[in-house]
C-alpha cells in the first residue's frame, strides 16, 4: 500500500480521534461511562462484522487464533476502557490525559520490540522524548500532581497507566490476526466481544447502568454516542487496525501525539478555552514528534547502527 494513502489514513485517524474527546465528554455527563462505551462498541462491532461478511470475510479461525482473539478483545476494549473510565473519576483530567497519551506510543513501541514487530533506534527515542515534552506543555495548566494522594487517587493513576499498556499490548498482538482475517472483521469481533464483557461489568458495578438501558438519553449524549459509533469506531478503529498491519504499532501509535493537539485546538476555537502560547508550542512539538516517528525508518544514517543494514517495517 502506498505511503501517501497510509499518511492520509493517519491524518483522518488523528482528526477523528481528536474529536472523540468531546463526544465522550458529552455522553458521560449523563450516562454511566462504562455503559456508554459498551453500547457504542457492541453496535459498532455488529455493523463491522456484517460489513466483513458482505465482503466474503468468513473464514474459520484456527483454535490458537480464537484464544488470541479473545485476549486481544479483552486487552483493547474491556481491560482498557473499564480501568480508564474508573480511574478518571479520581484523577484530574489533564493529569490523566498526559499519563495515558504519553504511555500509549511508548507502550506500543515496547511491545512491538518485545514481540518482534518493531526495532529500536535513536530517531524513535528522540520522537518519544519530543512528543512527551509536547504533551507536558500542552496540558501543563491542568496537571495537578500535588493533588494526587494515596488511596483511590493513586489507584486511579495506576488504572489509567494500565489502560494505555493494555491497549498497546492488544494492538501489537492483533497484527497477525488482521493480516489473516481482515481488518473489518477483526475490528468488529474485538469491539463486539470486548464491549459485551464491558456491558456485564457495567451492569454489575455501575450505578444506574440498568436504568440507562431503558431510559431515554439526553440529546447531547445521543449525538456523542452516534459520533463515536460512526466516526470513532466504524471509521477510526478500522483505520487504526489497518495502520497496525501496514505501518506497524510504533508509527500507528504516534496518533497519540496529534489527537490531543486537535482536541485542545477545537476547544480553543469552539469552546473559548484559553489560547496560551505554551500550548501552541506543545502542539508544534507533538506534531513534529509524530512526523519524526512516521519517517523514522527513512532516515538510515540516524536509525541504523554502523555496519548494519536498516530493518524496515513490513
Amino acid at each position: 500500500m502506498s505511503s501517501t494513502r497510509n499518511l492520509l489514513k493517519f491524518g483522518v485517524l488523528c482528526f477523528v480521534w481528536g474529536l472523540t474527546w468531546i463526544a465522550v465528554k458529552l455522553g458521560v455527563e449523563t450516562v454511566p461511562p462504562m455503559m456508554f462505551a459498551a453500547t457504542r462498541f457492541m453496535v459498532a462491532g455488529a455493523v463491522l462484522i456484517a460489513l466483513a461478511w458482505s465482503r466474503g470475510q468468513r473464514s474459520a479461525f484456527a483454535r490458537a487464533d480464537k484464544t488470541r482473539l479473545l485476549f486481544v478483545s479483552l486487552l483493547m476494549i474491556t481491560l482498557c476502557y473499564g480501568p480508564l473510565f474508573w480511574g478518571m473519576q479520581f484523577v484530574p483530567s489533564g493529569t490523566a490525559a498526559v499519563l495515558e497519551m504519553s504511555l500509549t506510543p511508548l507502550a506500543l513501541l515496547a511491545f512491538g520490540i518485545a514481540l518482534g514487530e518493531e526495532h529500536w533506534n535513536g530517531v524513535r527515542a528522540f520522537a518519544m522524548l519530543l512528543g512527551g515534552g509536547g504533551l507536558g506543555l500542552l496540558f501543563a495548566p491542568s496537571v495537578d500532581l500535588a493533588g494526587i494522594e494515596t488511596g483511590l487517587p493513586l489507584l486511579g493513576l495506576v488504572a489509567i497507566a494500565w489502560a494505555a499498556i493494555s491497549s498497546a499490548w492488544g494492538s501489537v498482538l492483533s497484527k497477525p490476526l488482521i493480516s489473516n482475517y481482515g481488518s473489518a472483521r477483526l475490528s468488529g469481533l474485538t469491539t463486539l466481544i470486548g464491549g459485551s464483557v464491558l456491558l456485564f461489568i457495567s451492569l454489575a458495578i455501575e450505578p444506574r447502568s440498568a436504568e440507562s438501558l431503558v431510559t431515554p438519553w439526553e440529546w447531547q449524549a445521543v449525538g456523542g454516542w452516534l459520533f463515536l459509533v460512526i466516526f470513532g469506531s466504524l471509521l477510526g478503529y478500522s483505520i487504526y487496525m489497518q495502520l497496525l498491519r501496514d505501518i506497524g504499532p510504533a508509527r500507528a501509535g504516534s496518533f497519540a501525539f496529534v489527537s490531543p493537539a486537535i482536541a485542545v485546538l477545537v476547544g480553543v476555537v469552539f469552546a473559548n478555552e484559553p489560547a496560551e502560547p505554551l500550548r501552541f508550542i506543545g502542539m508544534a512539538l507533538m506534531v513534529l514528534a509524530a512526523a519524526v516517528c512516521l519517517s523514522a525508518d527513512r532516515l538510515p544514517r540516524m536509525s541504523a547502527k554502523p555496519g548494519k543494514c536498516l530493518v524496515r517495517n513490513k
